[in-house]
């Protein structure tokens, strides 16, 4: 296996590796951890893989969940299909900065992305380490952020285009989930911004330390909460992988956010992701 890495801050390309074989070869896949640890997202080509190796690849890192909204494959639950056709101009909840799943209690490990279709140009997906993102951060920013919580939603974000009871179903299935704006790696013990397009406030912010008046609270916090989240959009940060069929990536949720581009109507582009379950952030 070679490890090419793409960006001084972010991602690798492996080659001379089949996915497939990982799934038997503790050494290999052993070689595949270590570097995603190190690099955040690794990326494959030519992976021309079944869906049960998939998913048997992606449960080496942990068991598999399904998403409320999106389908999965029914002969391989946990296998999520993010399929996009020209009848769904509006179909748009991917294209913003995101770590997966931060409404749940548990957000994802990370996942294992595969590319079945995609446009011949177009449709491109960038990540960002946000584990640099916190440690460039002023000090004074730190010391702010640094016991602050803030919620994360599912209604305010995949809810929020169905009606009324639909979406309140929803959000009872899924209530709003609390965490640490800055969370703990758990096996790195990085400090990592963990705010992004599914936060919504954050919830213990009105001290008496941080507001004298109303208006420290609002627009302050807001405006705090903005500024946090578009630390996201800086591309030193980042780096972007242009898909072909059969592509893979393969990211560690915990310390990146990433952000699918969605420049390619009217065309197909078909993935399948596997979303590993995570932990509880602290």
């Amino acid at each position: 296996m070679r490890i090419e890495p793409l960006t001084y801050t972010i991602g690798a390309e492996l080659t001379g590796v089949n996915l497939a074989d990982a799934v038997h070869d503790d050494g290999l896949f052993a070689d595949i951890r270590a570097a995603l640890l190190k690099h955040r997202v690794l990326f494959l080509r030519d992976q021309n893989i079944t869906r049960s190796e998939h998913v048997a690849f992606a449960r080496r890192f942990g068991e598999l969940e399904d998403h409320p909204v999106a389908g999965s494959d029914p002969e391989h639950p946990g296998l999520v299909r993010i399929y996009k056709n020209p009848d769904q101009p509006n179909d748009r909840y991917e294209n913003a900065w995101h770590a997966d799943a931060t409404w749940r209690e548990a957000p994802q490990f990370g996942a294992v992305l595969r590319c079945v279709e995609c446009p011949p140009v177009g449709g491109d997906t960038m990540w960002a380490n946000m584990a640099l993102a916190y440690e460039n951060l002023p000090a004074h920013v730190k010391a702010q952020i640094a016991d602050l919580r803030a919620r994360h939603s599912i209604e305010a974000s995949f809810g929020a285009a169905m009606p009324i009871e639909k979406r309140l179903a929803l959000k009872a299935q899924f209530p709003d989930a609390e965490h640490p704006v800055v969370r703990t790696h758990p096996e790195t013990g990085e400090k990592i911004l963990f705010v992004s397009a599914f936060t919504t406030h954050f919830t213990n912010y009105h001290t008496p330390e941080r507001v004298r008046f109303g208006q420290d609270a609002n627009p302050g916090a807001g405006d705090l909460l903005r500024y946090l989240v578009s630390q996201a959009y800086i591309p030193e940060y980042q780096v972007r992988w242009r898909w072909k069929p059969n592509s893979v990536a393969i990211w560690d949720n915990r310390s990146t956010q990433h952000y699918a581009v969605m420049d390619y109507p009217p065309c197909h582009r078909k993935m399948e992701r596997a979303g590993i379950i995570g932990d509880k952030p602290y």
